[in-house]
């Protein structure tokens, strides 16, 4: 029995050796190291291809077996690699850190590039399930050396023997693992199966799996990679991929695009996702390396911008971390991410150019997103702005196809005031986006630097009323007395009366309002609450900006019938609830005047509507 950490001497008497505890160790790579214990069928996988690997680089003839059986509470995988020396079974299965891939800065490169394992932690990753790993090997590269038996236990021991030649007569290795106690799960035919094709199913090799249960063995790997499969037309390659996504990440992709660098060493496709999801999420990608799965969880893979993707690609460039469960993020790395961004950009502008119903189903989904990125993407956002979907006074409809009809366009910063004006500035050919969902107001701040041609401005009450049908002067004189009336009831509240004839016939009146005008309103205020000092700063801080506008429809007939009120007490009254109406239809946050103005005009109406002026007195 030979203790782990003593397995090579020191040369110098006064050196010491690192004494490494095989347990700590263990739960080093289990706890902190590794995600899961499921990455020891990775780890017998990846030693099995790799042993072929070297095997075929120094006989191509070779033959090639790899078999994954388990039952009993036991795992074996069986080769026909380049199989082991008792001497390097000694130096390479039992000491951290050493690797039969290793040689040198250039060997290094070289296991890169040929081989799955590079950090020679190996075989004793597998403790991590395993109480007992017993290891019979013979060697292909000497083929008169013994066959070796290496057997080790969690308890940090191991012993090495050469066996009988008859023990093993091909070369090659048998990996068998014993279970330990409470990982039975991890060990169950029907785990380490599922385990198998999960890691394993673009390995370069062919691999069987036996349950023990006298059936066929049945293959593990499914190659080539789906994305690299030969189909009779586009249509059926679109459905295969369609159910590879499927059974891979659970959905439907709304389309695919492929990711192919040649000379990144990286192919695959990204699903298009089929619902929204928030920018700030960061899928997980799924990444192969040299076929063995790397990580379903690559975070670090695509641009940020492109979040409405999952991908799905195999790489032989690319460098694992130290855990082989995620990406090495490198210059490599930002290389083929920026790439990998340039093809997803260039599936949106063949979508833009040649496709537009199916850019239009992709904003359908995802618009939300992409305006999130467009604002900080000045290539993204002039890409894609054109066709992003607004809320217009014309419908719902693109950028595009609304500045096709409104050269200058006006937008509103809240719902609720583009809802108001919305059938109005429709009516009379005034072009209004809504600009009060996420993003909308600072994306169309940027319109101009896309097109410079148009013109974008905030909706003001001045461009409005410009736009409404003015009344004949005649009929406007004739309403002097009433505009008069209706001006002096609503002095207090900041707001001009202005007579227009608007469609629609039905809204009586119309609430307008702008940036400057709340402005105006809340200096004010401030200065009816200011002390002296502040009075006089904010008085010389005074503004030319026009007060909020209470449009008056001549069309409508109830306007018309206010107008000829006698009651000129009645007349105000009446015009403090249509002002009151339109503020409310507005939905803008009421200040304690209007409550108040409200308040009164309404109890005033009732007041006018109850008071007995001919009915004779009730005798009771």
């Amino acid at each position: 029995m030979t203790s782990a950490s003593a397995a090579a001497l020191p040369e110098d008497p006064g050196a010491n050796t690192f004494q490494v505890d095989l347990r700590g160790l263990v739960d080093l790579l289990s706890h902190h190291l590794y995600s899961s214990p499921r990455v020891y069928v990775r780890e017998l996988l990846q030693n099995a291809v790799d042993a072929v690997t070297a095997r075929h680089a120094a006989d191509p003839q070779a033959a090639v077996r790899i078999r994954l059986a388990a039952s009993g509470g036991r795992v074996t995988i069986e080769d026909s690699g380049i199989g082991l020396t008792a001497d390097e079974a000694h130096s390479l299965l039992a000491t951290i850190g050493r690797s039969s891939k290793r040689g040198g800065e250039h060997g290094l490169e070289t296991a890169r590039r040929e081989f799955l394992g590079q950090f020679g932690i190996g075989l004793l990753a597998c403790f991590v399930v395993a109480r007992r790993i017993r290891v019979t090997t013979r060697s292909a590269r000497d083929p008169q050396a013994a066959p070796v038996e290496w057997l080790a236990a969690d308890d940090g021991t191991y012993t090495v023997r050469e066996l009988p030649d008859g023990a093993r007569r091909e070369p090659g290795t048998t990996v068998e693992l014993e279970a330990r106690p409470g990982a039975e799960e991890w060990v169950a035919p029907a785990k380490v199966e599922q385990l198998a094709r999960d890691y394993g199913s673009l390995l370069p090799y062919d691999i069987t799996f036996d349950d023990g249960t006298g059936g066929e063995p049945r293959p593990v790997t499914d190659r080539p990679a789906v994305w690299d499969r030969p189909f009779p037309t586009p249509a059926a390659r679109r459905v295969a991929l369609a159910g590879h996504c499927a059974g891979l990440f659970g959905f439907t992709p709304l389309d695919t695009i492929d990711l192919d660098l040649p000379l990144a060493g990286v192919r695959g496709v990204a699903y298009v996702l089929p619902e929204p999801t928030s920018p700030a999420h960061r899928s997980g990608h799924r990444v192969h390396l040299k076929g063995m799965l790397l990580t379903d969880r690559a975070d670090n893979l695509l641009p940020d911008w492109a979040f409405f993707v999952r991908a799905v690609l195999d790489t032989d460039t690319l460098r694992p971390t130290a855990s082989r469960e995620n990406l090495y993020d490198d210059e490599t790395l930002a290389a083929v991410r920026e790439a990998l961004g340039a093809r997803i950009r260039a599936w949106l502008a063949e979508l833009a150019a040649s496709d537009p119903e199916r850019l239009a189903a992709f904003l359908g989904v995802h618009h939300l997103g992409v305006k999130s990125l467009a604002r900080h993407d000045p290539e993204l956002l002039g890409l894609m702005l054109p066709w992003l979907p607004f809320e217009t006074s014309d419908g719902s409809m693109s950028l595009q196809e609304f500045t096709a009809a409104h050269p200058e366009i006006h937008f509103t910063r809240s719902v609720e005031e583009f809802r108001q004006i919305a059938p109005i500035a429709a009516a009379h050919g005034l072009g209004v986006v809504n600009a009060g969902y996420t993003y909308d107001a600072d994306l169309l701040a940027l319109l101009p630097a896309v097109r410079p041609d148009l013109k974008v401005a905030e909706l003001d009450a001045g461009a409005v009323t410009e736009r409404l049908d003015p009344v004949p002067t005649a009929a406007e004189l004739a309403l002097a007395p009433f505009l008069s009336t209706a001006r002096t009831r609503l002095q207090a509240q900041g707001c001009d009366v202005v007579l227009r004839a608007f469609q629609p016939v039905s809204v009586p009146a119309l609430y307008l309002d702008d940036r400057q005008a709340r402005q105006e309103r809340d200096r004010t205020a401030a200065l009816d609450n200011a002390d002296s000092l502040w009075t006089g700063i904010l008085g010389a801080l005074r503004g030319s900006a026009p007060r909020a506008r209470l449009v008056l429809n001549h069309n409508n007939p109830l306007i018309r019938r206010i107008a000829s009120l006698p009651d000129e007490g009645l007349t105000g009254t009446a015009v403090e609830s249509l002002y009151g109406q339109a503020l409310l239809m507005s939905q803008r946050p009421l200040r304690a005047a209007d409550s108040a103005l409200l308040n009164r005009a309404f109890l005033g109406l009732l007041e006018w509507a109850t008071h007995p002026t001919d009915a004779p007195e009730d005798p009771q």
